[in-house]
């Protein structure tokens, strides 16, 4: 399988598929690259070279004991990026991965002429937690939680989230996808118990505010209204004003998960931003 070793001796994960302009995928807490599938096989057949990694600690790559933050995340993206050379690449981040995105490309790929557009879809930027300076962000209890069940049953918590709210299969009419509730667990469950209770700092305590004033890229911000997991109003509408050249575009209902039960929408959407 290819990997590329970081700096720091870690061992990242990576598919590289096809051929064309590239788009690289930044998944999710605490999932992998299989996140991606519905994605990476539409462009595929859309013309593009497609790129997906296992950020570290989850998937395939090495269950390492640190550098489970941000900064060591977009430099892990920035070592695929340079190892398999991307230029006038897209990419694309969901959630944490949006996060992972942003400060990849404001860090890293923008500096070095590498990017030409980005989006973050459902993503944590700017800030999740609530502090002084986001009052309307989620208290620190509701992430104390989540390392508690995570660290009580990791299994049965990584159960839970996919079969609740991650897809809003908790909402009244919604059909539970059951298949797609084992595919989450089974993602979740390759990666390391240490990376995915770090990972909860990571992604609710980092501000990414001036990632993205710095980001001067075409961004298209994609958020679904009933997102349960990172709520839309402390988060994609607030990006897309950060941004110098940002773009919101609104899911009425859509849940967290909604690459994955709206992907035909989604795709559309996504394809017609980078043809644009």
């Amino acid at each position: 399988m290819p990997f590329v070793t970081t700096k720091d001796g870690t061992e990242i994960f990576y598919k590289d598929w096809g051929h064309g302009q590239p788009i690289m995928f930044h998944h999710g807490w605490p999932l992998s690259a299989d996140d991606w599938d519905a994605q990476m096989l539409f462009f595929l057949q859309h013309g593009y070279r497609v790129i997906a990694h296992d950020r570290r600690g989850h998937g395939r790559s090495a269950q390492v004991s640190e550098g489970h933050d941000i900064d060591h995340y977009a430099a892990d993206a920035a070592a695929v990026a340079e190892h398999l050379n991307l230029k006038d690449a897209i990419h694309i981040g969901h959630s944490t991965g949006g996060g992972e995105a942003a400060r990849y490309v404001a860090k890293h790929g923008q500096p070095q002429g590498r990017v030409a557009k980005l989006v973050l879809v459902a993503a944590v930027p700017p800030i999740m937690l609530k502090t002084p300076a986001n009052p309307e962000g989620l208290p620190i209890e509701v992430f104390d939680g989540f390392r508690k069940a995570l660290a009580a049953n990791r299994a049965q918590f990584f159960r839970d989230v996919p079969s609740g709210p991650f897809y809003n299969f908790n909402r009244p009419g919604v059909a539970p996808m059951e298949a797609v509730i084992q595919n989450w667990w089974r993602q979740g469950m390759m990666g390391s118990a240490k990376a995915h209770y770090d990972g909860i700092k990571a992604f609710s305590e980092t501000d990414f505010t001036e990632d993205l004033k710095a980001i001067d890229v075409p961004t298209l911000v994609m958020h679904g209204t009933d997102d349960q997991v990172v709520p839309y109003h402390d988060a994609g509408p607030l990006s897309a004003k950060l941004l110098k050249h940002g773009t919101l575009k609104t899911y009425e209902g859509f849940p967290h998960g909604m690459l994955t039960t709206h992907a035909e929408v989604l795709n559309q959407d996504l394809l017609a931003f980078i043809k644009s």
